[in-house]
């Protein structure tokens, strides 16, 4: 009881470091793993060995991955692919249905792009489409927030949901493939909320003055999409081809198969198949600086994933799973206990990866205790934290002010429309996610 005190207080101090006080994400969970391994009696060389361990062990699986993903959203950011994708999802669906279209384009392009990014990138385009068809900018807002969310906690590459896979050692592959089946359902009910909802707010449409300057790219949209839905295929035939009852033997072919779905491998290849999207006009130059441009923004995710992993090492060294087995072996909370303790962590300091790799680092420990050992189960859960870190976006998270500011919503409608439509994704996202545990298991 006297661990899980500490450990309670260890979560305060994580949130009102972050929130109130605006302290880094990776030097607060550096200190509060610190102040829980003296908390616990441990001496200092250990807690220093088990927070180097953790943080290395962590990045060793997943360091790579997050640095070829993040210079594949770079490229594909640049390089206009992401406007040629809305542009084509636009054509294919039409005007009316205008804001599916912007919905499923935030799906695509937040799977390598972060969610944030690719909101400020589409946010003129969404602009462009209101002032074409008279649809309330409120509604293309909603529909791209909700879209690009769901991605954004899901489906790796993107750092959260890889973080969390790598912390409770879930297969890649299941999280990759069963993380697209969410994220298609909960994206629409974003998009469902922002049509039903948004139509009350016609009057909000900004005033646009000048037409927007539009850049995208000019290759065959089977090209654009390459480096986004290569890597996502690959992982999965990986994950098809090492499952027990699917296997096709261990021959030359398995073998290279296997090989190249390994996410370092497919990764690289999406990182190529990106570079091809470039305009030769840009010169050598300029496309190593936009690498650099990506590795600095992945860095930070990298630190703090790392430091997530040495928090997740403080916790496994005090037996927690066996001091939380007693009090929930019984009431079969299984997958609903990661997501609240997301949620609680992400509506309490803002942050969908802080909560994501928080709530991985605590839950690892518990999993068999849980009755979420599985290799289905550990995947499911991965989903469970990304459904938590969904509920809710409101004021204390950067993301709610990018859809605010660059929608030119007030903090009310933003408060209405984009909260609560993040709020229904998480709830709609978890009952899917018991449901498929329920017809998988």
């Amino acid at each position: 009881m006297n661990l899980l005190i500490i450990i309670f207080g260890a979560l305060i101090f994580i949130v009102i470091a972050i929130a109130k006080f605006k302290i880094h994400p990776f030097i607060t969970l550096i200190l509060a793993a610190i102040m829980i391994g003296f908390l616990m009696d441990l001496e200092g060389v250990v807690i220093l060995d088990k927070i180097s361990e953790g943080f290395g062990e962590t990045l060793s699986s997943i360091g790579i991955i997050i640095g070829f993903g993040a210079i594949l959203g770079t490229f594909l950011e640049k390089s206009g692919g992401t406007i040629t994708i809305a542009k084509y999802l636009l054509l294919l669906i039409g005007d009316k249905k205008s804001p599916l279209a912007i919905n499923l384009t935030g799906m695509l392009v937040s799977i390598p792009v972060f969610c944030d990014s690719a909101f400020i990138i589409l946010s003129s385009l969404n602009k462009a489409i209101s002032k074409k068809t008279g649809i309330s900018v409120a509604i293309f807002a909603v529909a791209l927030s909700t879209g690009l969310y769901v991605s954004h906690v899901f489906v790796p590459p993107t750092p959260g949901p890889l973080a969390a896979a790598a912390a409770l050692e879930a297969d890649l592959g299941l999280v990759v493939l069963m993380g697209l089946a969410i994220a298609l359902p909960t994206a629409f009910s974003g998009y469902l909320w922002a049509v039903k909802f948004g139509t009350k707010l016609v009057e909000n449409i900004p005033k646009i003055h000048e037409e927007e300057v539009i850049t995208e790219n000019k290759a065959n949209i089977l090209v654009v999409l390459l480096p986004i839905l290569m890597p996502i295929f690959l992982i999965g035939l990986r994950s098809m081809i090492k499952y027990p009852s699917h296997t096709i033997g261990d021959g030359m072919v398995a073998d290279t198969l296997a090989f190249i779905g390994h996410p370092v491998p497919a990764l690289f290849i999406g990182m190529l198949l990106a570079l091809l999207l470039v305009d030769k006009k840009i010169s050598t130059k300029e496309r190593w600086s936009w690498v650099s441009s990506a590795l600095k923004e992945a860095g930070v995710i990298l630190l703090i994933t790392g430091a997530g992993g040495a928090f997740g090492s403080i916790l496994r060294s005090g037996n927690l799973g066996e001091l939380i087995g007693d009090q929930f072996t019984a009431s079969e909370i299984g997958i609903f206990l990661p997501f609240t303790l997301a949620a609680l962590l992400k509506t309490a300091q803002g942050s969908s990866t802080v909560a994501i790799i928080t709530a991985a680092t605590i839950i690892s420990p518990m999993m068999d205790v849980l009755g979420i050992d599985s290799e289905l189960s550990r995947a499911l859960t991965v989903l469970a934290i990304g459904a938590g870190a969904i509920t809710v976006s409101h004021m204390n998270d950067s993301y709610f002010w990018v859809v605010s500011q660059f929608s030119q919503m007030d903090t009310k409608t933003t408060l209405k429309m984009h909260t609560m439509a993040t709020l229904i994704q998480g709830i709609v996202a978890i009952l899917l996610i018991s449901c498929l545990q329920i017809i998988l298991e």
